[in-house]
């Protein structure tokens, strides 16, 4: 039984290829997990993506499982883009992201940060793209290809500072 109001979707049977992203930093495993997670305020391109455009002021990172990753707007909105499933500094966050008004189904992104000589490597898988069914899954992943390289340029910049 779906609640009122909600959307019920069905699920893609057929595999949807993840998004994998690669960036090379010259910073401590460390400092990359810490950048990424409490510092993401900090460097997240929210004039581009983000759910209040130009109402939106900031993200918040609760580093904990359980914890939530959510965007602040200028009118003291809050909107919830994804919930913290694991939580290992400075190696791996994983988060059940769902950055929409209208929760419909939530995909899943892997951040790893493994020390290289030199400095770090952070290892990014977006997937579960099967939960918005063959249709809207194919659409997201389509978008989230070339948008996480748009979202993890300014990353990399903060990184290099």
């Amino acid at each position: 039984m779906t609640e009122p109001g909600r959307i019920e979707i069905e699920r893609s049977r057929t595999p949807i290829e993840p998004v994998r992203k690669e960036r090379r930093l010259t910073v401590s495993v460390e400092e990359a997990f810490r950048l990424f997670t409490s510092g993401m305020g900090r460097w997240w391109p929210l004039a581009t993506h983000s759910i209040a455009g130009d109402q939106a002021t900031d993200v918040r990172f609760d580093e904990r499982v359980g914890g939530q990753v959510v965007e602040l707007t200028s009118g003291g909105e809050e909107y919830p883009w994804a919930e913290v499933l694991a939580w290992e500094p400075p190696h791996l966050v994983l988060l059940s992201w769902h950055p929409t008004v209208e929760v419909v189904a939530a995909s899943t992104v892997e951040v790893r940060f493994e020390s290289v000589p030199g400095g770090t490597v952070l290892r990014l898988e977006h997937r579960d793209w099967e939960a918005f069914g063959e249709g809207l899954g194919n659409e997201l992943r389509a978008g989230y290809d070339p948008g996480w390289d748009v979202v993890l340029a300014p990353f990399e910049a903060s990184a290099a500072r």
